[in-house]
C-alpha cells in the first residue's frame, strides 16, 4: 500500500474508531502498520499474517468478515472486524482489522433494555432511556432517574459491560446517558464537567482517565 493510502486511513481512524481498538493494515503478505489502542495485540510492522487471524480469512474471502478469534493466533484474544482493500485498478491489496475487546460481542448482542432498581422493598424496572446516570458510592450501585435514586444489585463494571452505546463512563465512578447530558464545561481548576438534564441538575468531574474517551465519542 501507498503511504498516501495509509494517511487516509490513519486520518479514519481518529476520527471513527473507538478508543480501545487497535488497526492492522496489511497488503502482501505482510502487516504494512498498526496503530495499538488500549486493546492491543502486539503487532510488528512487517510481520506475516497469522493462520487463523480475521486477516487472512479477509484475504481468502475477499469481503467483510466479523468474528471472535482465540489467544492461540496472538497470544491475546480479541474480536475482529475486517475489511478488504480494493481499488478498481489493481482489484484487491489488503485488509483492514478493526480489533476490539473480547467481550465486544456479548456486549453487541446482549445489550440491555431495562436495568431492575431497588428502592426500600420493592424492585422496579427501569427503561434505559430513564436513566439519567449510574454512581458507584460505598460499594453500592445508585441508578439516578426522574423519578428518584434505585439501588442495582450489579457492579458499574458489569452495567457497563451490558449498556448500549447511549452510555459512556466519564470516571471510576460514574456512568452518564448521553442524551441526558445538559452541558460539558471547566470547573475553577479547568477540571471538565458534566452538568446533567433531571430535576437534580447534577455536576460531575470528567476524570483525566476518561477525558480523551469522552472527546472523542462526543466529538469536541
Amino acid at each position: 500500500m501507498k503511504n498516501g493510502d495509509i494517511r487516509q486511513f490513519s486520518k479514519f481512524i481518529e476520527d471513527w474508531v473507538p478508543a480501545e481498538a487497535s488497526i492492522a493494515i496489511a497488503g502482501g503478505d505482510n502487516y504494512v502498520t498498526y496503530i495499538p489502542g488500549s486493546h492491543d495485540i502486539r503487532i510488528n510492522q512487517g510481520q506475516p499474517i497469522p493462520s487463523g487471524s480475521i486477516t487472512e480469512r479477509v484475504y481468502l474471502q475477499k469481503s467483510r468478515v466479523e468474528s471472535l478469534v482465540d489467544k492461540s493466533v496472538f497470544g491475546t484474544p480479541y474480536y475482529g472486524v475486517g475489511y478488504p482493500l480494493e481499488d478498481a485498478e489493481s482489484g484487491f491489496r489488503g485488509a483492514l482489522t478493526v480489533i476490539l475487546p473480547p467481550d465486544y460481542s456479548f456486549k453487541k448482542n446482549t445489550s440491555l433494555s431495562f436495568i431492575v432498581g431497588r428502592r426500600a422493598d420493592v424492585w422496579i424496572p427501569i427503561s434505559i432511556e430513564q436513566v439519567i446516570y449510574i454512581e458507584s458510592h460505598q460499594k453500592k450501585t445508585l441508578i439516578y432517574t426522574e423519578d428518584g435514586c434505585f439501588t442495582s444489585k450489579f457492579p458499574l463494571k458489569t452495567l457497563e459491560q451490558r449498556l448500549p452505546d447511549s452510555f459512556i463512563r466519564i470516571h471510576r465512578s460514574y456512568i452518564v446517558n448521553i442524551s441526558s447530558v445538559k452541558h460539558i464545561s471547566r470547573d475553577l481548576s479547568s477540571n471538565l464537567e458534566v452538568t446533567l438534564k433531571g430535576p437534580d441538575g447534577a455536576t460531575l468531574l470528567i476524570s483525566q482517565t476518561y477525558v480523551q474517551r469522552v472527546r472523542k465519542v462526543l466529538g469536541f
